[in-house]
C-alpha cells in the first residue's frame, strides 16, 4: 500500500497540489488510510467507500494466498468467476446481467502479474484501525447494504470511529456501489462534497 500512496503523491506533486479530497474503493481505501497515517497534511478529507480498516484475519491471509495460486494456475478468468458473485450484491448479479459482464470484463483485461501483486498487497496491508480515532479531516463512510466483502455494519462501526465521518448506506448494492448504484453514490459525494 506504501507503494501505491507514493504514487498518489506524485501525481499531486506533478498536478502542484498541496492537498486532495481523496476517495478509496475497498483497496483503494487501504491506499487512503496510508495517505492518512504517511501524508496526512496532503489530505483535505477522505471518502471511503466499501472498505475496512482491519487487516486480514490468518484465515484470510491463506485465501489471498489460495486466489493467488489459483490465478497462477489458470490464469485470470478463474479469479474473474471466483469474485465477481461476491463483489455485487446478489440482486445485481442475478437481475443485472450488464453490470455482471462489466465487472467480469474488468477483471479479465488485468494482467496477471497485476491481479497476484495486488493480492499480496491486499494480504499484507497494515491494520488501520489504531489510525481512525486519529483522522482530523471530514471523511464520508459509504456502504453496501449487501456488501459479502466489506459489511455494512463494519463501515457504520468504522465510520463511529472516526471523529468527522458520515456514513452512509446505499440499497441494493454490493461490494461496487459506485457501479452498481451510480446516482445514489454521486448524490452522497455531492453533498458531502458541498460541505467542505
Amino acid at each position: 500500500m506504501a507503494a501505491y500512496a507514493d504514487d498518489v503523491i506524485r501525481q499531486l506533486d506533478d498536478a502542484g497540489a498541496d492537498q486532495a479530497v481523496v476517495c478509496g474503493l475497498s483497496m483503494g481505501g487501504y491506499i487512503v488510510f496510508e495517505l492518512l497515517r504517511r501524508f496526512r497534511q496532503r489530505v483535505h478529507a477522505a471518502i471511503l467507500s466499501n472498505t475496512k480498516a482491519a487487516a486480514d484475519t490468518a484465515e484470510g491471509k491463506r485465501g489471498r494466498d489460495a486466489m493467488a495460486t489459483r490465478a497462477q494456475a489458470a490464469g485470470v478468468r478463474g479469479v474473474a468467476a471466483e469474485l465477481v458473485p461476491k463483489v455485487v450484491a446478489r440482486a445485481t448479479y442475478e437481475r443485472r446481467p450488464d453490470v455482471v459482464n462489466e465487472v467480469r470484463e474488468m477483471i479479465l483485461r488485468q494482467p496477471l502479474a497485476g491481479v497476484v501483486g495486488a493480492l499480496r498487497a491486499l494480504r499484507d496491508r497494515p491494520d488501520s484501525t489504531p489510525l481512525l480515532g486519529t483522522i482530523r479531516v471530514p471523511v464520508l463512510v459509504i456502504a453496501g447494504d449487501d456488501d459479502q466483502i466489506a459489511p455494512a455494519a463494519g463501515m457504520q462501526e468504522m465510520a463511529r470511529a472516526i471523529p468527522i465521518a458520515q456514513f452512509v448506506l446505499i440499497p441494493e448494492s454490493g461490494h461496487l456501489s459506485p457501479l452498481e448504484q451510480p446516482q445514489a453514490v454521486n448524490d452522497a459525494l455531492n453533498a458531502f462534497l458541498a460541505q467542505l
